[in-house]
């Protein structure tokens, strides 16, 4: 795979200067306050107008009322950093100045081809921000709860809020965000938010096409981040730790006291150690390939690391657990060899998730007679529910039972993000790495 970044004149923009008077930010919030001085200037609305130009205040962009993107193109083909016109948010939707982006397995899969997604497009879909802007005839609820300035973390899976699995409360199955995010690369109206700043070719977005300097998000998909949580690190709750928890609270519904293997120890995987941790699980069987990720994985939580190489994964989960097997067995890997050790791993009446996202069309083996006989439960996971899960991840980190700082093992600047991917395709990321855009 080749990635290289974009034009270097696209790294002259400066990140980090003062606020460019020519911003469409700066100048809508400016005439709307310096429009009928007389008028404005009373009661709730003088403040109103003060506290926006404020907030204004407080973001720039590369040059002007433009930004940047890292561009997926086609397979095989580079990433480039691009221009991006300003992307505006509708109804519902919020304007994010995007501070760290998380470096994903799944960016990787469409990068290589081997997940199906529509392109030229943006990548990155884990992300922490502040709020910029409202969409036009956005709810005053969602106004109050994420007013311009809010530090906030997206989740990768935006939920409508009003299809019929959200209505029940299952965001991890949205209608809008399977029918159009993921089969057309946009938002609910079918339209993308970006587009292209000399030629206003339009760029699709995996997620919210985290990995630039600004993004648009559903609302429904933020959660406020406090003052107590750092940007960079805080990142990876959208993904790797979202992923993690809906997997473990909603698909394996881990007790106190389970015993519970996860296969592949990465990003997605060790956020699993930790969670199980934090659940109360008593064996924490981490199994991979690499000696320093089952090293990196006591930190964790695991209490006992199988190297699968060195030994055969499936004998070794039986021997710790007395010949059983594990309560709960999670495949993190998406690979058909350890989806069938994950259903082997577990006992009689055992729970296997399946949490890694594979090539297309790949296809995993099961036991048919033992899934019968013995009642084994295969369930597949894509991601926590964002509206309830979001908030208690917040907490989780909050408190210090699941450690941020620990689960973050690289750290990139956004001129360096192609660097990032390429390290991720060669193994050399422990656990996750965060692109920082601020």
């Amino acid at each position: 795979m080749m990635i290289r970044s974009g034009c270097k004149r696209l790294f002259s923009s400066k990140k980090n200067g003062s606020v460019l008077s020519s911003s469409w930010l700066l100048n809508r919030n400016n005439n709307q306050i310096n429009k009928g001085d007389n008028d404005v200037i009373k009661r709730s609305s003088s403040s109103a107008a003060a506290a926006a130009a404020a907030a204004a205040a407080a973001y720039h962009v590369s040059s002007g009322g433009y930004m940047r993107g890292l561009v997926f193109w086609e397979t095989n083909k580079p990433l480039t950093i691009e221009e991006f016109n300003m992307p505006r948010p509708k109804a519902g939707e919020i304007l994010i100045k995007t501070k760290a982006c998380g470096v994903c397995h799944s960016d990787l899969h469409v990068i290589k081809g081997e997940i199906p997604f529509s392109n030229p497009c943006v990548v990155g879909h884990e992300i922490t921000g502040e709020v910029v802007e409202h969409g036009p005839h956005t709810d005053n609820k969602t106004i109050q709860r994420l007013p311009v300035g809010s530090r906030v973390v997206g989740a990768f899976i935006m939920p409508c809020g009003n299809c019929s699995f959200c209505s029940k409360g299952h965001d991890d199955l949205c209608e809008d965000f399977f029918a159009y995010n993921r089969a057309k690369g946009t938002l609910y109206d079918g339209e993308t938010r970006l587009f292209l700043r000399n030629s206003g070719k339009p760029v699709f977005m995996y997620s919210m096409g985290g990995m630039a300097e600004y993004c648009v998000v559903p609302a429904n998909a933020l959660s406020v981040l406090p003052d107590s949580l750092p940007y960079k690190e805080s990142a990876i709750l959208g993904c790797a730790v979202f992923t993690a928890y809906g997997a473990m609270a909603h698909a394996a519904e881990v007790r106190a006291g389970d015993s519970v293997a996860v296969i592949g120890v990465g990003g997605v995987g060790s956020s699993c150690l930790q969670i199980a941790r934090a659940f109360g699980a008593s064996d924490i069987i981490a199994v991979d390939v690499h000696d320093e990720k089952l090293q990196k994985a006591k930190t964790f939580g695991a209490t006992h690391t199988v190297n699968a190489i060195q030994e055969d994964a499936i004998e070794k989960i039986r021997e710790i657990t007395g010949g059983m097997g594990v309560d709960i067995a999670v495949e993190a890997l998406g690979k058909p060899q350890t989806f069938l050790q994950c259903v082997q791993s577990v006992k009689d009446g055992g729970k296997a998730v399946m949490i890694g996202l594979a090539q297309s069309g790949a296809v995993g083996e099961v036991d048919i007679n033992r899934l019968v006989r013995r009642k084994i439960q295969v369930i597949g996971s894509y991601g926590g529910r964002a509206r309830q899960d979001l908030p208690k991840l917040v907490k989780l980190a909050e408190s210090g039972i699941f450690n941020l700082t620990n689960a973050v093992t690289r750290k990139y600047k956004f001129e360096d993000a192609n660097k990032a991917y390429e390290d991720l395709n060669k193994g050399n990321i422990l656990s996750r790495a965060v692109v920082e855009i601020m």
